[in-house]
């Protein structure tokens, strides 16, 4: 990962560990303002993908606010974060709602149904907050069915044909969400879908939600045509355009230390680490995909190849095949790279495994600071 220093990480850090560069944080954010200052966009974070609130006083510098997919995520950039809080669900409870009501400034429904059988509560709020509608433009650009928001059949979204004789009496925007981890391209291709779709709305509406699944901050993300989009939409339709991204802020920002606890020998050499793809790195087995490790290669390709499995009871606690120029053997670091989003929000403690500390790295002095660790306490905490 460009301008981190790993070495130094694996020096000072705990195992297993979270570590977050903040020069990197800093670096995105740079790119974030940018895009901000240019378009007239308003940027939010995504807390469904990085929710490490210690980095949120330096994240708040920049970004407008947060959206939250629970009353919890709400609560905490509510408290946390501040700024302006965008909350959706699939489907909410009337409780949901009433709790949501007080601490969000957009409320956006998934279905008329809902955004109807809530009329009563949210026109009470009208004035403090904005209630918009998620749309399914039917325009899948996704590449893993288990992330793509427009596959078939998606539940997220009311589709163009539902509009029909449906009231959009205190409706103040329209929130499409068809992205993950994609480049420009996609996006303006969505968007010209969109406008096809549901352009005769845009004139009523006060603002559109361009969701989240930017990678804006990745090498190769053509930032004029993103500037020049956002201009477009606001300019023509007079409308605020909001981003929602996620992984964009911490991209390239943060390591997975672990470390090696024994070596086992079947048909292929198994090394075990104090680090689990169930517990610590979900995607891996959901999506799948392989991470990236320092000094590590595809297998056959260094001297020394291995399996790397977790320490849980699981069969499948596999984290997947490397090789390494030297022989592994216990407490060998590794560090995972890229490893800050979609991963500490997504843990467990399936098996009372030890959850990974939670810490920052302060490239500037050299500091690597223990936020938050994890004990007995929170695993019991969890049960009853």
């Amino acid at each position: 990962m460009i301008g981190i220093d790993i070495p130094k990480i694996l020096e000072l850090a705990p195992s297993p560990a979270y570590v977050v560069d903040l020069g990197r944080l800093r670096h995105n954010l740079a790119i974030l303002d940018q895009v901000q200052q240019r378009s007239g966009a308003k940027i939010l974070m995504a807390l469904k993908a990085f929710s490490m609130w210690s980095t949120f006083p330096l994240i708040r510098q920049t970004l407008l606010g947060v959206c939250a997919s629970s009353p919890w995520e709400a609560r905490l950039g509510r408290e946390e974060f501040g700024g302006e809080v965008h909350s959706f669900s699939a489907a909410f409870k009337e409780s949901d709602v009433v709790e949501l009501l007080p601490i969000s400034d957009h409320l956006v429904f998934n279905s008329f149904n809902q955004l109807q059988r809530f009329r009563p509560l949210w026109e009470k709020a009208q004035g403090r907050v904005s209630v918009g509608l998620r749309v399914n433009p039917e325009h899948s650009e996704g590449h893993t069915e288990l992330y793509d928001p427009c596959a078939p059949n998606s539940r997220l979204g009311i589709r163009r044909s539902e509009f029909e004789g449906k009231s959009l009496v205190g409706v103040d925007g329209l929130h499409f969400h068809t992205l993950c981890e994609h480049l420009f391209e996609p996006l303006a291709r969505t968007a010209e879908v969109f406008e096809e779709k549901f352009g005769e709305f845009l004139p009523q509406m006060k603002w559109i939600n361009f969701g989240g699944g930017h990678h804006i901050t990745r090498e190769g993300y053509d930032i004029d045509g993103l500037i020049n989009l956002v201009q477009y939409f606001r300019e023509k339709y007079h409308v605020e355009v909001y981003l929602e991204p996620g992984e964009a802020i911490a991209i390239g920002t943060g390591l997975l230390v672990g470390e090696v606890l024994d070596v086992v020998h079947s048909e292929i050499d198994t090394a075990i680490l104090d680090l689990s793809a169930t517990c610590h790195m979900p995607d891996i087995l959901e999506m799948p995909y392989r991470p990236e490790i320092l000094d590590g290669c595809e297998p056959g390709v260094m001297a020394h190849s291995y399996r790397l499995g977790g320490p849980s009871c699981l069969a499948g606690d596999v984290i997947g095949d490397w090789s390494f120029e030297q022989p592994l053997k216990p407490g060998d670091r590794l560090a995972f790279l890229d490893m800050a989003h979609y991963t500490m929000v997504k843990t467990t403690t399936f098996n009372g495994i030890q959850h990974p500390h939670l810490c920052t790295f302060e490239p500037e002095t050299g500091e690597l600071k223990v936020v938050r660790s994890f004990g007995y306490e929170d695993f019991r905490s969890r049960l009853s």
